[in-house]
C-alpha cells in the first residue's frame, strides 16, 4: 500500500504515449521516451508544481513534441502545474503563460489563451 497520500499510479488519458516502456530497461529506451518516463517519475508522488530545465534539450521535434503532449496531459488530467526554464520556442509557442527574463529581470510577463 503506498504512503498516506500517495498515489497507487499515475494515469493520462492517452495510453499509447506509455504502451511497452513499463516492461523496457533504462538502457534500451531511447532519449525522449526516458524524458517522458522521468516526468511520469516526478509526477509519480501528484506535486502541485514541477520544475523543468530545458527538457527538450538534446531530443529531436518528434520526440520534444510528445514530451510536451504528456506534460500537457498531466497538467490538464491532474493539475500539475509546470515551470519551464528554456530557450526552445516550442515549449514557449505552448505555453499559457510566458514570463521572459533578462539578465536575471523579468522582462515581460504574458498569459495566452
Amino acid at each position: 500500500m503506498p504512503p498516506s497520500g500517495a498515489p497507487a499510479s499515475v494515469s493520462c488519458s492517452r495510453g499509447p504515449a506509455w504502451t511497452g516502456l513499463e516492461d523496457r530497461r533504462p538502457g534500451k529506451l531511447s532519449g525522449g521516451q526516458q524524458q517522458r518516463v522521468a516526468v511520469v517519475r516526478a509526477v509519480a508522488s501528484r506535486p502541485a508544481l514541477v520544475l523543468a530545465d530545458e527538457p527538450t534539450a538534446n531530443l529531436d521535434s518528434h520526440s520534444s513534441e510528445a514530451l510536451l503532449d504528456v506534460m500537457g496531459e498531466l497538467n490538464h488530467d491532474l493539475g500539475v502545474t509546470f515551470v519551464f526554464a528554456t530557450h526552445d520556442a516550442r515549449v514557449m509557442e505552448r505555453s499559457r503563460r510566458l514570463v521572459r527574463m533578462v539578465d536575471g529581470n523579468i522582462d515581460s510577463d504574458e498569459t495566452r489563451a
